[in-house]
């Protein structure tokens, strides 16, 4: 008996220490994506502190900066669809330095000063970029628990919004320090390819089954199949609709709002509008943990999103001396948490197998927002101020005040959406149960 259980418990040993060493290289190469993320969302927020230097350089007004700015978009939605497909064909390793040198070369185009290249590098940053979202949740949901999956898409979020308080807290003291802009993009841009190699030696190969060479045919394919689920659009469109507030008012347009409309000197400014992304930094882990402790993903996204609403209208229409400094800002950002939530619903809601399109698809719908309304809340912002180079309270307030219409549509979207949580798998397996009875 003795000779039959001691091979056992060898082999018990060994597969454990195989479970442990997979769950650290899967935790290896998510820190690694996560990081990448970080640094890619600090470039994005980073300009919404120099708007007035970027103007200057480039010989354009503040407004044709935030156009150039908004060209990050452009970059970034179309190629989430190549970031998914990439993921499920290639994996993460064969896409990400690739993805990471991009951002880098385009940080150096920013830096050299003519508007036309800074064009161009700041699309590379945004094509580039989004690649570090889409990896760092492939790997994520690939490698952990479906349980823990709400939670690690928005602790994924969280370093990416880390960046995105970095591009505010750091840079704009920095900036105010007397460091050039350039320098900043120049250094930035060197960073970028030393992540780039990072990422390189330290991802580790992709050992999983080749996909079938099926080139094109597949990927149009899987293309398909999720976008034609309702599930799909609706998913963006919520996402979307959450974002909006944060990636074009509070990136953009934040420091410069709080500067003209209510009289804040830049630092302050500053300071104020970088509590949205540290809010985000809590509230999307914390909002995802809760979704998971509940195994419900829709009442945590209209809790949030009506959080938000409230939060908005006051940040537009509300005095800055009732509250506390940095509250609303801080809530509001913890509440905009909820907008990473479809994230998770949108890969629950389709196939395994397309997991990394999944995530490609809602982040081209979600950001395509952006990409395509950037242009118009700049150019509306400019006729209603008649072009002055000065916009008072009540420009913003008309610019601005449609996004409490789209949050207030993200709810009322959310209500469509099929629960996919644990509570919702139980219950439908119940009920199989019951009907095969």
């Amino acid at each position: 008996m003795g000779e039959r259980v001691l091979p056992q418990i060898g082999t018990d040993s060994k597969s454990e220490r195989v479970a442990r060493e997979t769950g650290r290289t899967a935790a290896i190469a998510w820190a690694i994506a996560a990081i990448f993320y970080f640094y890619q969302y600090a470039l994005r927020s980073a300009p919404s502190v120099m708007m007035p230097q970027l103007s200057q350089a480039f010989g354009v007004s503040v407004l044709g900066v935030a156009s150039i700015v908004g060209l990050f978009y452009y970059g970034y939605s179309p190629f989430s669809l190549v970031a998914g497909a990439a993921m499920d064909r290639l994996g993460p390793r064969n896409a990400l330095p690739i993805a990471a040198a991009a951002v880098g070369i385009g940080a150096l185009l920013f830096a050299t000063g003519d508007s036309a290249w800074a064009s161009a590098g700041r699309l590379f940053q945004g094509a580039g970029g989004v690649f570090a979202l889409v990896g760092a949740i492939y790997i994520a949901t690939k490698s952990f628990p479906p349980s823990k999956a709400a939670t690690l898409i928005g602790a994924t979020q969280m370093f990416g919004m880390g960046g995105g308080s970095a591009g505010q807290f750091l840079v704009g003291p920095l900036i105010g320090a007397g460091i050039s802009w350039n320098r900043f993009w120049l250094g930035m841009g060197i960073v970028g390819l030393l992540i780039s190699a990072l990422l390189l030696a330290l991802l580790p190969k992709d050992d999983r089954r080749q996909q079938p060479s099926s080139g094109w045919r597949g990927i149009t394919e899987a293309l398909s199949i999720v976008f034609k689920n309702p599930q799909s659009i609706l998913c963006g469109l919520i996402a979307g609709l959450l974002f909006i507030p944060t990636t074009i008012f509070d990136m953009v347009w934040g420091v410069r709002y709080l500067q003209e409309a209510h009289g804040f000197d830049y630092a302050s400014a500053v300071m104020r509008s970088a509590t949205v992304p540290l809010g985000w930094m809590i509230g999307c882990p914390l909002l995802g943990l809760i979704s998971d402790r509940l195994g419900r993903r829709k009442p945590v996204i209209i809790g949030g999103a009506s959080v938000l609403l409230i939060c908005l209208a006051w940040i537009l229409f509300g005095r800055t001396d009732v509250f506390p400094p940095y509250v609303i800002g801080l809530v509001a950002g913890v509440a905009s948490g909820a907008a990473m939530l479809p994230y998770t619903v949108i890969k629950e809601a389709n196939l395994p197998q397309y997991g990394g399109t999944a995530t490609g698809v809602i982040n081209f719908l979600n950001f395509t927002f952006s990409a395509l309304l950037g242009p118009v809340f700049a150019g509306i912002l400019q006729r209603i101020s008649g072009g002055t180079g000065q916009m008072e309270l009540g420009h913003y307030q008309m610019t601005f005040a449609p996004l409490l219409l789209g949050v207030a549509i993200a709810i009322v979207l959310t209500f469509l959406l099929k629960e996919t949580g644990r509570v919702a798998g139980t219950l439908a397996s119940a009920a199989r149960r019951r009907f095969s009875q």
